[in-house]
């Protein structure tokens, strides 16, 4: 006989099991979120193989803090909070960035930032995996988890100008990278 549990409607106890270290709980949250967190940390990491490092590292970290989960609210989004620490702990440990001021990038104009939208999901990620740790951090944390400048600053430890420098470099980075691969860029 299999037992199947409904995560929605016994959380608390779902829970309480990760807490107690139960290996079919963790297996569960595993599973389910692991087809999802994976293309998070992809998006952060140089490579394939880094990008499991930093997931597997993150799953340990939820494991650990699990019970600092607040029950009802969405297990997913939590999960994925995690993940995007790990990735940017991941690289504060592996090397300290070089960041440059707002003052280098005056004048520079990057057009629509669309284009990057309609391309495929592997070939964003292969244009991301080769920006710099920093500009890649910057550019995931702004342009796709969606936090502002402030906030993105106060994640990493950096300055709300070199923020937004990091930014307009990584976009011109990345424009760069796909026109060197004859991928056309609306920018």
């Amino acid at each position: 006989m299999e037992l199947t549990l409904n995560i929605q409607e016994s959380e608390k106890d779902f829970i309480r099991a990760c807490v107690l270290n139960e290996e079919w709980a963790q297996k569960k949250i595993y599973e389910e979120h692991y087809s999802i967190m994976y293309p998070v940390c992809l998006r952060y990491a140089n490579d394939a193989e880094e990008a499991l490092d930093i997931l597997h590292e993150g799953f340990i970290k939820v494991f650990r803090h699990i019970g600092k989960y607040s029950v009802g609210t969405s297990l997913k989004a939590w999960i994925k909070r995690i993940m995007v620490n790990t990735a940017i702990d991941y690289y504060r440990k592996k090397s300290r960035r070089r960041t440059s001021d707002l003052d280098d990038a005056r004048g520079v104009e990057v057009g629509g930032s669309d284009a990057v939208s309609d391309m495929a999901t592997q070939e964003i990620l292969l244009a991301l995996q080769e920006l710099s740790p920093a500009y890649r951090q910057v550019f995931n944390l702004y342009i796709i988890e969606g936090y502002s400048h402030k906030e993105v600053a106060d994640k990493l430890n950096i300055s709300e100008s070199t923020s937004r420098s990091n930014l307009v470099k990584a976009r011109q980075k990345l424009k760069s990278i796909l026109l060197s691969k004859g991928i056309e860029y609306g920018g």
